[in-house]
């Protein structure tokens, strides 16, 4: 088992925002917040990752992650290469072992997955010698989103404890949800998940989180609203009456603003305007979207770099000696 005890990030992979501590979150955050400053300069990049080949393993469509992470690595010096499932061998039947580890045999160091399966970049993990940096997997967790998030809520809100966080849509589809809340309890934070019933998993609360389908009531004391996309391509019929029904219901208008003018707005993209918010309010001086955008490339960079350096721990940790 990894000893986190110190706080010091010596995982090799990861995984998930579940299994990490409170330490090791503020860890990734505090060199987050270092690489956004290095980001801020004329010559944005750093050699921390010189040499290293990384591959951005994609076998689900991705703008934002897929963006955020090449620039990442790309600021960091690393060698990166770009794989998508379209066109590729996975449609003559390949599996996803057998595709990691062809990609692993051409000394790739690092993998950078996001794959519609929970639990894939587990199960690669234990397949390949190289770091493996979830990017996404199935219903389970998007950790990187989940870290981005946090950032953000910190850096506007100057602390996460006791931060009373609302958590708004397709909580049943949404590993963004998952993994917000999993970083967030590390901070006791206060959440509260909003939604209809149909969107909302079954004794979701033994997360430790509160269930409402009133919106406005969710609001009424809130620092911190995360607004979830509607994914409509993961559903089939019968989660909701109507697309109009749901954005009556539980999309997110400048009225909620002027009740709760301190509410941070946040959302992780792409957003269906007039669906779960109102354009005025994605584009509105609460709103920090774009800020999540941005504070994502400090954040990948912190994981990347943070992971790779405790590979090189535990290499140095197995040689004779050591």
């Amino acid at each position: 088992m990894t000893d986190t005890s110190d706080g010091a990030f010596r995982r090799k992979h990861l995984l998930g925002l579940e299994e990490l501590s409170r330490e090791e979150v503020e860890n990734i955050l505090d060199t987050a917040k270092s690489f956004r400053e290095v980001i801020g300069r004329q010559v944005k990049k750093v050699p921390s990752l010189r040499g290293v080949t990384i591959c951005n393993a994609f076998f689900e469509p991705s703008t934002r992650t897929r963006l955020s992470f090449e620039l990442a690595e790309k600021r960091l010096s690393g060698d990166v290469i770009n794989f998508s499932a379209s066109g590729s061998s996975v449609s003559k039947g390949e599996t996803l072992k057998d595709t990691i580890r062809n990609i692993e045999a051409m000394a790739v160091d690092m993998v950078v997955l996001r794959h519609g399966a929970s639990g894939a970049p587990h199960y690669v993990a234990e397949h390949v010698d190289a770091c493996v940096i979830n990017a996404g997997d199935g219903f389970h967790e998007h950790p990187t989103q989940g870290l981005l998030d946090i950032y953000t809520m910190r850096a506007h809100k100057g602390k996460l404890d006791g931060l009373r966080v609302a958590i708004v849509g397709d909580v049943a589809h949404s590993r963004v949800a998952r993994s917000n809340i999993w970083g967030l309890k590390k901070f006791d934070a206060d959440i509260t998940l909003v939604g209809p019933q149909t969107l909302m998993p079954r004794e979701i609360e033994r997360m430790g989180v509160r269930v409402t389908h009133l919106l406005d009531e969710a609001l009424e004391a809130c620092d911190v609203v995360v607004v979830l996309r509607l994914q409509l391509e993961r559903m089939e019929s019968g989660f909701l009456p109507s697309i109009r029904e749901y954005a009556r219901t539980f999309g997110l208008e400048r009225r909620h603003i002027v009740k709760n003018p301190n509410l941070l707005v946040m959302h992780p993209g792409p957003i269906n305007r007039g669906v779960e918010m109102e354009a005025a309010v994605a584009d509105g001086p609460e709103s920090v979207i774009l800020e999540q955008v941005a504070n994502g490339v400090a954040v990948r960079m912190a994981v990347c770099f943070l992971t790779w350096r405790a590979n090189g721990i535990e290499m140095a940790a197995a040689l004779p000696g050591a």
